[in-house]
């Protein structure tokens, strides 16, 4: 099977750049939404790259699934847990 990881990723750059232009064009209410779009689309494109699913809509979650191997900064999982 294909990975589909770096379709992921590129996505979530994507996502990243409409919410730095949401922001600098003062909707923030779409400046959050992409921010949000954006590290959940990374953390399934870092979920991919192990060969996993990485589904669900909580970061935190997402981020507590992956590989033991892949050592998460446990500030990163906090953080996420602001975000949705």
């Amino acid at each position: 099977m294909v990975s589909r990881a770096q379709d992921w990723f590129k996505q979530a750059v994507r996502d990243l750049e409409q919410a730095e232009d949401s922001g600098s064009a003062g909707r923030h209410e779409w400046a959050c939404f992409a921010a949000q779009q954006a590290a959940k689309k990374a953390t399934v494109s870092l979920h991919r790259s192990f060969g996993q699913k990485g589904r669900g809509k909580i970061i935190s979650s997402l981020l507590q699934q992956v590989p033991e191997n892949f050592k998460v900064p446990i500030e990163l999982i906090e953080k996420s847990k602001c975000v949705g």
